[in-house]
């Protein structure tokens, strides 16, 4: 099974707005995250996905969500990239 990890993407009309996840079915999931049945965070939000990886295990895909969420300079130059 492959996994991904994403960047999501809502423009406010006075912020840029990023969300971090990984799933198994990417499609699926953003459609979750559109209809308020997603995470806390992005209810009531119109998400666009702008970055996503593969990966052949949970594990992988996992440790990489945390690795951007944590890291700035990534989410940051992703954010740049996708203005």
């Amino acid at each position: 099974m492959t996994y991904f990890v994403y960047v999501l993407k809502n423009n406010t009309k006075s912020k840029f707005i990023t969300y971090v996840g990984h799933t198994n079915n990417l499609k699926k999931r953003l459609n979750l995250h559109n209809k308020g049945k997603g995470a806390k965070f992005t209810r009531g939000r119109s998400w666009k996905v702008i970055y996503s990886e593969k990966f052949l295990t949970k594990r992988e895909a996992m440790s990489r969500e945390y690795y951007i969420k944590k890291n700035r300079k990534i989410r940051n130059l992703i954010k740049e990239l996708y203005k």
